[in-house]
């Protein structure tokens, strides 16, 4: 073989050689990232992971739901699809006994979902829901601070990943004071949940508020976070005033 034939095969094979290494960290790296989104939505293959779905506030029909949080539930789903866990999805009145032995997305306020009212009693103790005195939807309140409701043009929603004990399956709340900031918190653990792993770990406990602006004109598209409030909602006795967050 001449040295212009060896020098062809040796590119050829050093381009081979090239190319596997190329494919085999790209599938390694992909892999390392599905494993951590695993662990961070707590889902594992061929299992199953609860959806908690709220009523329609407004609507007499009591399994009635509204298309935004509806869409809300879709855009989760096609989020952790690539998992390779099943819905079981269950309406907020429904029984299920079963606490943190499963993955699970519970949206909704507590006017709209009953389970709601139960996770931010046990797991949320400084996360507070005021009656508004201006006949809106309640405030949401931590802290010092009242985040208030202005219908289409500002309103705010919880976002928490509740961890009881560090086996224990998480829990995604979504607490909103529309339908629409409950689908823009979909939208935003959606897109945000790698933020949220660099923040907090895959396996820790968080709680943020998000701003929902101008939805009449926009939809949930145009959403800012107001804040990480992972310590106050989580600790006891937070003493909460009668300031107005911003």
């Amino acid at each position: 073989m001449t040295a212009d034939a060896w020098n062809v095969a040796l590119n050829i094979i050093a381009s081979a050689i090239t190319g596997s290494v190329v494919w085999l960290t790209a599938r390694l790296v992909a892999r390392r990232r599905l494993g951590r989104k695993r662990e961070f939505f707590g889902l594992v293959a061929d299992s199953d992971y609860l959806v908690v779905v709220p009523r329609h506030a407004s609507s007499t029909q009591d399994h009635s739901v509204h298309r935004n949080d509806a869409a809300a539930l879709l855009e989760l789903s096609a989020t952790v699809g690539d998992c390779g866990a099943r819905p079981n999805v269950i309406f907020h009145d429904q029984a299920y006994a079963g606490i943190a032995d499963k993955a699970e997305f519970c949206i909704g306020g507590p006017t709209a979902n009953r389970r709601t009212v139960a996770h931010m009693r046990s797991a949320l103790p400084g996360l507070a829901l005021l009656d508004s005195d201006r006949s809106q939807p309640i405030t949401i309140a931590v802290g010092e601070h009242h985040y208030e409701f202005e219908q289409g043009r500002v309103e705010y929603v919880a976002l928490a990943k509740i961890v009881r004990a560090r086996l224990d399956k998480p829990t995604f709340l979504i607490c909103g004071q529309s339908s629409t900031s409950n689908r823009a918190a979909g939208r935003y653990l959606a897109s945000h949940y790698r933020d949220l792993m660099r923040a907090h770990g895959t396996h820790g406990r968080f709680c943020v508020v998000l701003r929902v602006l101008e939805s009449e004109v926009y939809g949930p598209n145009v959403v800012e976070l107001v804040g990480d409030v992972t310590d106050a909602v989580f600790t006891r006795n937070v003493l909460v005033t009668g300031a107005t967050g911003s």
